[in-house]
């Protein structure tokens, strides 16, 4: 085998790939000849939330561009190895690029070391790689990702945030990012419960996505009739598992039932 695929020098896969075929990057370094921005399909919102033994991360499903809804069951929330998992916001075709890249980055150290990762090392690659695609950020196609896994040295769930230069920024709890991420923080302020079990996590999470969709019109709520639901899935030292949409779906079903009754939700005791 040509050496120059088995003696890289480093065990990253994006390094690798930025010295033999940079234009496979999902960040560029030249300038846009016009802002497209605006006419590139935005991705929001997503939700992580720790839980008893692991961590839980949920997705709305709707893809805008200005005030148009460009598609209604985007996937936002990617597994990147087995034991973590990556949401985006932002510039949605930089983002799905960005989760691909990643998942190899993390497999193409593995393969080299022989070992997975640590979390903190994870968190930090997915920085470096953030602040690659800052020239693009400047130029308005920013992704703003949030990293989501079990760490086996805590036996919990980890949160990390990042902004358009990088991080990351290690959240305690929950995190939620994207254009409906300010209304999901109020509603996981009243609803989230400290080693809750992943079940009423998810619920949590379905409930936070809900009212951020009321209140926000770039997030989607559940569409019912063409049975599209939230992306949900749940890492603990079993894994990384997403729910089925049957699933999901008894969830959502849930939370709507009792909001035929409370439109505005459940509400957390002053007690």
């Amino acid at each position: 085998m040509n050496n120059l695929f088995t003696n890289t020098g480093s065990s990253s896969f994006t390094e690798f790939l930025g010295m033999h075929a940079s234009d496979l990057l999902p960040f560029r370094t030249e300038r846009l000849a016009v802002p497209v921005s605006d006419q590139i399909p935005h991705a929001t919102t997503i939700i992580a939330v720790t839980c008893a033994g692991g961590v839980v991360m949920a997705g709305d499903r709707r893809a805008t561009s200005g005030n148009m809804i460009l598609q209604r069951d985007i996937e936002k929330v990617f597994r990147t190895d087995d034991y973590s998992c990556l949401g985006i916001a932002g510039t949605a075709s930089t983002g799905i690029e960005m989760a691909r890249l990643y998942q190899v980055e993390l497999e193409h150290y593995e393969k080299m070391e022989g070992r997975s990762l640590s979390t903190d090392g994870k968190a930090n690659r997915l920085a470096t790689m953030i602040k690659g695609n800052l020239p693009m950020a400047m130029q308005g196609l920013a992704v703003v990702p949030i990293f989501a896994a079990y760490d086996p040295n805590l036996d919990g769930g980890r949160i990390f945030g990042y902004d358009v230069g990088g991080g990351p920024y290690e959240q305690q709890q929950y995190h939620a990012i994207g254009s409906g991420s300010i209304f999901a923080k109020g509603s996981l302020k009243k609803l989230y419960r400290e080693n809750a079990s992943p079940e009423d996590a998810v619920l949590t999470c379905v409930q936070a996505l809900y009212d951020a969709a009321d209140d926000d019109s770039a997030t989607g709520g559940p569409d019912v009739t063409r049975k599209i639901w939230p992306v949900a899935a749940v890492i603990t030292a079993e894994g990384y598992r997403r729910l089925g949409d049957d699933e999901v779906a008894g969830y959502v079903h849930a939370m709507l039932e009792a909001r035929m009754v409370n439109p505005d939700g459940p509400t957390a005791p002053l007690r």
